[in-house]
This record gives structure tokens, sequence and C-alpha cells, in this order.
């Protein structure tokens, strides 16, 4: 029987039952940007439908009717507002964290599910029927999966209509759209406008005359961002040839560079951090992705969003963890703390084993070396960006005398990578999180921790906490507090349901002082994983504690939600590897 046990879950809270319309109005007469993405605003007398931050005068209330997506409004009849751009906002926070079929949904409508596979794919991906997808989308958000998968083909065409001289007829496919006709109509009902009359409203010198130089454009994010903890947890563990960290054009930026296996292609990301001084509630990052095929768009747009945590309520976790007496000095300095996911799910399992027991730079040094032999060399190196991390199917069949590691380790990576390959495991954004560990912790090698990781991670879990890891132990040490597992347990009852952003801020420390427990040498922990993480005393294979314990010692996995994701769980159990 598994150690990681869960509560029964609690009644999921929807948006509706926090938040009525008269409060929505006062977020519009006040332009609150924290509500972008949350509700959107149609105004009955001038039929457009606005973000509630929009800077236009504020409409009666009389003539204010809100909607809960965009294309709940566009299914109205509501065309967005040319002003404020209602469909370039931040996603709802509540699809990061909502854990039940809605929220499961929206996720993969967003990673492009719906324009590769069909309301049938999303469906059985969700391991419902198509009629009861539709039926609940339309319930919560007033529109179904294929008016949603629309309103972001849209919104796609818009941003290629406006950044690039494509031809529209390539506009058209490359943002989705099955026939030419289609696209004409749906960008006249959405936006009033003709593709032509669309693209004529930027100048012609703002855009690119071909997509060979990239892409260029803004990630919206709202409440403040910490940009630079964000690229200095990338930068710790960015692999050789896959990752790299790179200064920008202007004085101070660092910019983040990856590559991007896609489902039509590859591409290359650059996310651009904000400049020293720079206001952290800037409401943007610059972003230039290089794509192979166009379609990709959508998808690579979303999963680095994801990576940023662009999509959070800062505000709301902020608030709660600015009010705890151990953690509030940290927020007060340290404002916009995010939680960063990762765009590839498998790669970032793959990596939680390959870092067990050894250093931030030996773990990176050995992701680099099977990325070398395993990965697929990009067809022109691009600065120091030349590979894309080898697939769980790769390293599934690949010579495990390549594997510098434990045999037992080994049997770990190649057993995790045959799952992810045979879809016996699923780490996609629209898989259910207690399914997914469940079959992660079936896996020989697979602990608590690694699944708490991956599920803050890999499944952007905002509520997982690590009592046991060390990095967390350091923290709460450096902040005069206990550190062992069950009175930092007790600590983070206080946090939910925002642990996962209290583990980092656990893990960065102050302003100015590095993660948590560095070691001399500024690599991580001392003796930790690339996540900085992992219980100590760890036997040689990295298979279990040095020392045999009762269960009730080991490690110590809090996962809830209340108001987001309806889900309230405690696991408990003796670590068995550190990831």
């Amino acid at each position: 029987m598994s150690d990681f046990r869960q509560s029964p879950p609690t009644q999921c809270r929807k948006l509706d039952s926090v938040i009525d319309d008269d409060i929505r109005y006062r977020a519009v007469d006040s332009r609150d940007a924290r509500f972008d993405g949350v509700f959107f605003t149609a105004v009955t007398t001038t039929g457009i439908y606005c973000r509630p931050s929009c800077p236009a005068v504020t409409p009666k209330r009389v003539n204010c009717v809100f909607y809960p997506s965009a294309a709940a409004a566009q299914g109205a009849g509501f065309r967005a507002c040319r002003r404020c751009r209602p469909d370039s906002v931040p996603g709802s926070p509540e699809w990061n964290h909502r854990a039940d079929l809605v929220g499961r949904a929206m996720r993969l409508i967003g990673d492009g599910v719906v324009d590769r596979e069909g309301v049938d794919g999303l469906a059985g991906r969700l391991g419902y029927s198509a009629r009861q997808v539709q039926r609940q989308l339309t319930a919560e958000l007033g529109a179904g999966p294929i008016a949603l998968a629309r309103a972001r083909r849209a919104q796609t065409a818009r941003l290629l209509l406006q950044t690039t001289e494509l031809p529209v007829t390539d506009i058209a496919f490359a943002a989705g759209f099955a026939s030419v006709r289609q696209f004409n109509d749906t960008v006249r009902e959405v936006y009033d406008r003709t593709p032509s009359g669309l693209r004529a409203e930027v100048a012609a010198g703002r855009r690119g005359a071909t997509p060979a130089g990239g892409l260029t454009l803004r990630l919206a994010y709202r409440g403040a961002l910490d940009s630079e903890h964000l690229i200095d947890f990338l930068a710790l563990r960015a692999v050789p040839g896959v990752e790299e960290v790179v200064p920008g054009a202007r004085p101070g930026v660092r910019v983040y560079r990856r590559t991007l296996a896609l489902p039509y292609g590859h591409g290359i990301a650059e996310v651009e951090g904000l400049a020293p001084g720079e206001p952290l509630t800037r409401g943007w990052l610059d972003c230039r992705l290089l794509l192979t095929d166009l379609r990709d768009l959508p998808t690579a747009v979303q999963r680095v969003r994801i990576l940023f945590d662009l999509d959070a309520d800062p505000l709301a976790v902020d608030e709660q963890l600015g009010a705890d007496p151990l953690l509030g000095p940290l927020v007060r300095e340290r404002p916009g703390l995010r939680s960063p996911g990762h765009v590839d799910p498998h790669e970032l399992a793959v990596r939680a084993v390959l870092g067990q027991q050894i250093s931030v730079v030996a773990a990176r040094t050995l992701a680099g070396r099977l990325a070398e032999k395993y990965g697929t060399p990009l067809p022109e190196p691009s600065g120091g960006l030349r590979l894309l991390f080898p697939t769980a199917a790769a390293l599934a069949t690949a010579d495990p005398e390549d594997f510098a590691m434990p045999a037992a380790r080994r049997r770990a990576l190649t057993g995790l990578c045959a799952a992810l390959a045979e879809g016996v495991v699923r780490l996609d954004s629209g898989v259910d999180r207690e399914d997914a560990a469940a079959g992660l912790l079936a896996l020989p090698g697979i602990g608590p921790w690694t699944v708490g990781y991956l599920r803050m991670r890999a499944l952007a879990d905002p509520d997982v906490f690590l009592p046991s890891d060390v990095g967390v132990k350091h923290g709460l040490l450096r902040l005069g507090a206990a550190g062992d597992p069950k009175s930092a347990a007790r600590a983070a009852e206080a946090w939910a349901p925002w642990r996962s952003y209290a583990v980092h801020r656990l893990w960065a420390g102050p302003a100015g002082t590095g993660p948590a427990g560095m070691d001399p040498a500024g690599t991580g922990p001392a003796g930790m994983d690339p996540a900085g993480t992992g219980p100590a005393g760890m036997d040689p294979a990295g298979t279990g504690p040095a020392t045999t314990a009762p269960a009730s010692t080991g490690i110590s996995i809090s996962i809830s939600t209340t108001s987001a994701t309806g889900i309230s769980a405690t696991s408990t159990g003796t670590e068995n590897e550190r990831a």
C-alpha cells in the first residue's frame, strides 16, 4: 500500500461564490487590473467587451453584462475592445489552481489540444464524454471547448497579422483555422475588422518581413513579478546546449533562452527579465519566439507562460503569506515571487532523477551529456543552444552504461522513462494530479518527495510543501524557526493554499542572499540535486535512508487547496529517493 495518502476532497468553491456582479462593477469602476482575465465586461450600448482595467469611460452599471470568458462574450455577439485588447490579458489564475474537470480542460485547451485532436481528443484525455465536457464548460464559462479554442485562434491570428508580413492565407492556417473563410468570418466577428483592416492598425515598420527573425511579443502578467528570482532559479539549473542565460541588449538585463520541442516542430524561446530599477508591476515580459512551424505559436506561448508562472495572482499569494509572522518580512522585501513551472514535464521528471545525491553542477553536467548523446540536434545552433532535450522514449531504450549513476538509480530512470513513453504515467497539463501521483509512486525509486516536486512544477500545483527538504530546512533555520519536518509541516499549515510559493521563498531567502542553504561554491544546497532539494542521509544508491526509520518519521508532503481547487490532502511516508 502506498505511503502517499490523501483525505477526501472538500467542496470546490467557484469564482461566482466569491465575487458577485456588484463586486465586478466596482472592479471595473476602479480599473482594477487584478481582475484582468478573471472576467470580462460587455457593454450592451456599444456591443463591445473589455477587460476590467480598460481605460475608457466607465459604462453605467445598467449597461454592463459580465462574462467569465472572452469566448462567452463573443458568443453573445460582443466584439473585442480595440483600446484595451481584452484577448491579450493574463489567463485566469483559477485554471492554474483548480484540479476539477473544468480546470483541467482549460489547461489542455490552452495547450492547443482542441486544435490538434478535436473535442473528442480533449474528452479522451480528461476521461469524460464529449457531451459532459461541453456541458460543464458551458455551465461555468458560458462557452464550450470549440468556442474557447476559437477565441484562442482569433487572438493568435491578430498577433500574427499585427507582428508579421506573412500572407493572410498562411496566417489563417498557422492560427489553426480550417479554411480562409472561417478565418475571415471569425476575425470580423471578434474584432469588427477585416484581416487587412486589423493589420492596418499597426504601422508596417513595426511588423517583421518574415518570421525568420522570430516573433516578438509581450507576455502579460498581473501584479508584481520578481524576474530576478525566476532567472536565477532557471540559470542555476540550465542544461548546456538546451538552456542558457545571456546578457540582454539593455544594461543589467538578462535573457533566458531555451529550446522547445513542440507538436508540429521545434523552437527557441527567449524571455527578457526586467531591468534594474524597472517597476516589478510593469505588466509584461518581452519574449521572442523562433518557430519552425507557426502553428506551434499558441502552444509555445502557453508553455513559456507556465514556466514563468505568469498567470498567477501574486497579490492573493503575497497577502496571505505576508500576514504570516515568519514569512511576512520575506514577502515585504521581495514581492511578486513566482513558482516556476516547466515547458516539458517529461524533461523535468528525468532531470529530477538525474540529480539524486549529486551537486547542482554535477547534475547539470550529467543532463548535458545525455542531451549530447540522445538529444535531437537543431538544424542550426543559436548561440549556445544546439539541442532538444532527449525524449522519454529515447532514454527508455538508452544504454544504461551511459548513465553515470548507481545501478538502482539507473533502474529508476529507465523505469520512469518507459512509463512516460508508454503512457502508463501521464504528466500533461490536463492530467488528474492524484492519478499522476499514484502512477509515479508505483514506480521503483520514485517516492513522495519527487511526486511533490513534480506536482509543484510539472503540474502547477500551488499548494505543495516539502517539510523534509534540506533547502526548506535551511530557510527555516535562517529565519530562526525549527527546521525539523514535523515543525515545518505545522508552520506550513498557515500558508495554505499557497505552500508552493512558501517553498520558493524559503529556498530563495532574503533579496541578495541567494538560495537558502547555498554551499560555499554557490551551486545550491550542499549535496543537493538540481532542485536544491531532497532529504539528507540517503544511502549511496539513492534508494532510501541510510538508516531504517519508522514511516511516521519520514518525509511529509502536505498538499491542499481550498478556495481554488477544492482538494485537501495530507501525505506522510518515508522518502525513498532524492530528486
